[in-house]
Order: C-alpha cells, then structure tokens, then sequence
C-alpha cells in the first residue's frame, strides 16, 4: 500500500527479528510456494511492539503458514509466554518447527495441526493477543469466537483487511466479499477501540475500551 523504498526504510528503522526468524523469512520467500502470505518484517515489528508495550503473554494465532509470524511473536513474549498456532498443511508446518526447534524461543510455541473452525471448538481460555491471518472466508467467525476470548487488556489483530485493496468494490470474489463483511462488522463494534492501519495489505487492531 506504500512505495517499496519507504516500507524498507521503516523496516530499517525499525527493531529487527533475531536471526533465526531473519533465516526463516529468506528461506519461505526462496523456496516455499507462497510465500506472500507471510507477514513481512514491518508487520513483525509491529506484533513485537505490541506484544512489549503491553506486557502480554498469551498468543492464539490462526494461521500458522511457515512459522516466521508465530516465531517473532514467541521472541517478543517472555520466558513464560505462550503462542498457540492453527493450520491445516503438514508441509509449511513441518518447515515451521525445523526452524521454531533451531531458536531458543521454539520451546514456546505450540502446534495445533487442524482446521481453525475445528480446533477453537476445543479451546476454552481466553489469550493477550489474538492474530487472525487464515481463511478468508472464516474471518467473521473467527473475530466472534477471539471477541469471546479475549482477556480485558488483550488485543484482536486481524490481517489482509484492505487485501490488496479490493475492499473497496464488493463482488469481487468470495474472499474479497468475506473480508467486506469482517471489515464492516469491526466498524460496528460497541464497546471496542478499533483501527484499520494500511500497512501491507491493511491491518486491524481491536481492543476492548
């Protein structure tokens, strides 16, 4: 959503990922097909920001992909913070924990291999952080379920919420129209503080007020 130059001259200017994440983030973007998903360092600077200046220590994350996002969450976190992470592909996954195992933050970081639809059936803790970045078409059902568990001081962030820009004309694809439909439903939350940054392809931050 921004020039390259001036997205890389944030990301410099930035706190940096330790190296093992900076390892990981080259190794999906050189040899895992798509690799767009993945966060970027700028949004992982962000997560880290987040995750310090409020002091949390509980992270459920839907979407797990390569665990470059799950990775720089767990760095973030103290030595007693958690990450639980969803996804449904054995193969990105299998990548993810060779890299989580090769990190002294690795040990924080716990794996659900399941459908995020199936697996929150089986979760019934609330968490700090709350990072949305699966399914499209499951993003208004996983914002209801993460509203109901949410800790008080606890943040929703949801990415892909310009996706591409796309939002701005309906009927463009399932996904895009999903993604509407979350967007707007965010907009009309009572009781939230709620932005939508564009940073990359737009990301929401939500948080009860």
């Amino acid at each position: 959503m921004i020039p390259s130059e001036i997205e890389q001259y944030c990301i410099n200017h930035s706190s940096a990922q330790d190296e093992v994440a900076k390892e990981l983030f080259e190794y999906t973007k050189n040899n895992i097909h798509g690799s767009n998903m993945l966060i970027g360092p700028m949004e992982a600077s962000l997560l880290s920001f987040l995750i310090k200046f409020g002091r949390l220590k509980s992270i459920l994350e839907f979407g797990t992909f390569t665990g470059y996002s799950a990775l720089v969450m767990a760095e973030a976190l103290p030595v007693d913070g958690t990450v639980t992470t969803i996804d449904i592909n054995p193969h990105t996954t299998k990548t993810a924990r060779e890299f989580w195992d090769k990190s002294s933050h690795g040990n924080k970081i716990t794996q659900i291999l399941k459908p995020g639809m199936s697996a929150i059936e089986e979760i019934h803790q609330s968490f700090d952080l709350i990072f949305i970045d699966a399914d499209k078409n499951n993003y208004s059902h996983y914002l209801n379920w993460s509203l109901n568990h949410l800790n008080p001081k606890g943040v929703i962030v949801v990415d892909n919420t310009l996706w591409y820009g796309k939002v701005l004309k309906r009927g463009e694809d399932k996904q895009t129209d999903s993604i509407i439909a979350h967007n707007q439903t965010v907009a009309e939350l009572e009781g939230y503080t709620k932005v939508l940054l564009p940073i990359r392809d737009g990301i929401t931050l939500i948080t009860k007020s």
